[in-house]
């Protein structure tokens, strides 16, 4: 939920009740040895040189893959690709058509109003909408349980008062919000996988300067058996901490940082006392509070390291359902926020992460906002998708889950590289052109260059 900014805002009449909320990232300077499929085109008409992915038959793509789940995909927020100007709309839902990825939505706020204002009475026109749109445009559709009706959290039925969208539920209403998340289940039965809650909000407990992990649990028992009875086939996972780091001595920790000794001590006692759990959500930025350590692209190392963590003390799927590769104000060239990107999501793959949602931002009046998938659709000329999506769609493509990957050669070290048999990613690091020998043949790669490559 963009924990890096956290400010929520009630937004205008026309759209009240919409939560505000932010991310990172803008993309470009990607290139490939051949022609792009037709969501690649699209961005490169956006940007030229944008990230492609074709020349290979569909059939080659994650070769040796035992899923056709993409791993990789994004969460809509307050405004997205559901109303504004009707050429922009249609631009950007061909583009998300071209090449399927996981789309996340929240069920009440980011987008969603209030689905139950009071007991028993369920609003889920915005849901609705935001679901179809996910479905038009061919993803695979997750919702994340959050956030709770006013009512159940001290509020008065009735109403909806937005500067509380944080809080969590009260004890005695957990079970009322199983019981809502059991009916959005019934609701929309293609939805498969859910998020139980957002950033543990609203159970931190300020007295014992700890979660409240007992009473996070204590609801996430009681949504998982709800989901579980109406499908037993739903996927359910949580509790989606931020691996932040905290001036304070951490099991978990390297030359990028560390991660709060009281985030793992929240993610080993949900994991005891769970029900029952189909993965594990975290979400976190590759920025300490020192900064990017050792340097912008040493620090994606991060995520590699809290997967090893993760795989040996909770042995569960990865989720992230929030990835922030890039620190606030940055200041980086679009170029080099897209090499920073494709180097984090290699370090991903590392760990076997399961899924990463892009935290996928947009804002209206704004072109583009740091890091949106494509450019303002409330304008006439705009909804172009950008270098971003591109890569998200080609690693969707080339990396699903199960896809094996193989060992190249690449020199200097400044040149990273990932691999499957029938496809590469090759990504130069430094802010200078070099002479590179990637897998057997010489590459002259601009700065910060991200290019796809075919193998066979």
């Amino acid at each position: 939920m963009g924990f890096r900014r956290r400010a929520v805002r009630a937004a205008g009449a026309l759209i009240a009740g919409l939560v505000v909320l932010a991310c990172s990232g803008t993309v470009s300077g990607a290139s490939s040895d051949a022609p792009g499929n037709a969501a690649a085109s699209t961005a490169a008409a956006a940007s030229p040189g944008s990230a492609t992915a074709a020349a290979v038959p569909e059939a080659e793509a994650g070769k040796g893959s035992s899923s056709g789940w993409p791993v990789v995909g994004f969460t809509h927020t307050q405004y997205t690709a559901d109303y504004g100007d009707r050429d922009a709309i249609a631009s950007v839902h061909r583009a998300l058509a071209q090449r399927r990825l996981l789309q996340n939505q929240h069920i009440m706020g980011f987008g969603a109003l209030n689905p139950e204002p009071s007991p028993g009475r369920y609003e889920f026109a915005s849901l609705d909408e935001r679901i179809d749109l996910i479905r038009e445009t061919g993803g695979i559709p997750i919702i994340t349980l959050c956030c709770a009706p006013d009512w159940m959290k001290g509020g008065k039925p009735g109403e909806t008062d937005w500067r509380h969208i944080e809080r969590a539920p009260e004890p005695e209403h957990y079970q009322d919000f199983a019981d809502l998340a059991a009916k959005v289940a019934q609701r929309y039965p293609d939805v498969t996988h859910y998020i139980v809650w957002n950033e543990l909000k609203g159970f931190f407990d300020e007295s014992k300067h700890r979660w409240n992990y007992e009473g996070y649990t204590a609801m996430y028992n009681k949504v998982y058996k709800a989901l579980k009875a109406v499908n037993p086939k739903i996927k359910v996972g949580g509790p989606y901490p931020v691996m932040a780091d905290f001036d304070a001595p951490s099991e978990l920790h390297g030359s990028w940082g560390n991660v709060d000794q009281r985030v793992l001590d929240a993610l080993r006692y949900w994991n005891r006392h769970k029900l029952g759990a189909d993965f594990v959500v975290v979400d976190g930025t590759a920025e300490s509070e020192e900064g990017m350590l050792p340097d912008d692209f040493g620090a994606q190392r991060k995520f590699a390291a809290i997967g090893r963590w993760l795989h040996h003390n909770i042995k569960l799927p990865i989720w992230w359902a929030e990835w922030y590769p890039e620190p606030i104000r940055s200041g980086w060239s679009d170029a080099k926020r897209l090499a920073v990107s494709a180097v984090s999501l290699m370090e991903l793959t590392k760990s076997e992460a399961e899924t990463v949602l892009y935290w996928n931002r947009q804002e209206p009046g704004r072109e583009c906002p740091v890091g949106c998938l494509w450019t303002d659709p409330r304008v006439k000329g705009g909804g172009r998708p950008t270098r971003m999506l591109a890569l998200l769609q080609d690693f969707a493509r080339w990396f699903p889950k199960g896809a094996k990957t193989v060992h190249v050669h690449a020199s200097p070290s400044s040149v990273r590289v990932l691999a499957q048999r029938a496809r590469m990613l090759v990504v130069n690091t430094s802010g200078e052109r070099v002479r590179a020998e990637v897998d057997g043949r010489r590459l002259d790669l601009t700065p910060y260059e991200v290019r796809w490559i075919s193998r066979t």
